[in-house]
């Protein structure tokens, strides 16, 4: 993805969580501008001629329940690259068909080791000897949904990297842009410039 005037930017969907400012930043250091709003107010956005990629946050909303914090499909019509973090990744999944469950017992917290199973654009130059990941959530996806591959795994989470090459989405279950994630800036990177 080249960026090439001031007005191209990357547009952050914030579904609440407390970290979404990190990805702002993340993005900022990495020279790109980025915008971030919330998830009520993509209706509002009247040119996408300009948005080079979308991200969608974490957040403490669960897609297990009736009714939870979405966007509206027209925005996979775009084909927009879109990186789904933590609930983005599961909101992702959900809306491409795949199962979410909540896993109460086996809630997944703190430091977790990744496994790597695919290689992807997303993840070029990001695995290393021991590749520790921040995690922090309850639900897990179960069922893949169609034309997504795994990239990576943890002990818990079979599904921690998924990706749609053709639609160019990409989800990680993890906070890369936390600190605690080894190599997180590399995630972004790739899908800013890859």
């Amino acid at each position: 993805m080249q960026f090439h005037n001031d007005n191209e930017k990357i547009i952050i969907i914030d579904f609440g969580s407390q970290v979404t400012k990190l990805i702002a930043r993340r993005i900022r250091d990495l020279g790109v501008y980025s915008e971030i709003i919330i998830p009520n107010n993509i209706t509002k956005i009247k040119n996408y001629k300009n948005i080079k990629g979308i991200i969608f946050s974490g957040g403490p909303s669960t897609v297990t329940k009736k009714k939870f914090l979405t966007v509206p499909k027209e925005i996979f019509k775009k084909k927009i690259p879109i990186l789904g973090i933590c609930y983005g990744l599961q909101l992702l999944a959900k809306l491409y068909g795949g199962k979410i469950k909540p896993s109460r017992k086996r809630r997944e917290f703190g430091r977790a080791y990744l496994t790597k199973r695919k290689s992807s654009l997303l993840t070029k130059n990001f695995f290393n000897s021991s590749n520790a990941v921040w995690m922090s959530h309850e639900d897990a996806v179960i069922k893949i949904p169609k034309n997504f591959n795994v990239i990576a795994s943890t002990k818990e989470s079979k599904l921690t990297i998924i990706e749609n090459i053709k639609d160019k989405i990409y989800g990680v279950q993890f906070h890369p842009e936390v600190t605690h994630t080894d190599n997180g800036n590399i995630i972004f990177k790739n899908f800013l410039f890859n």
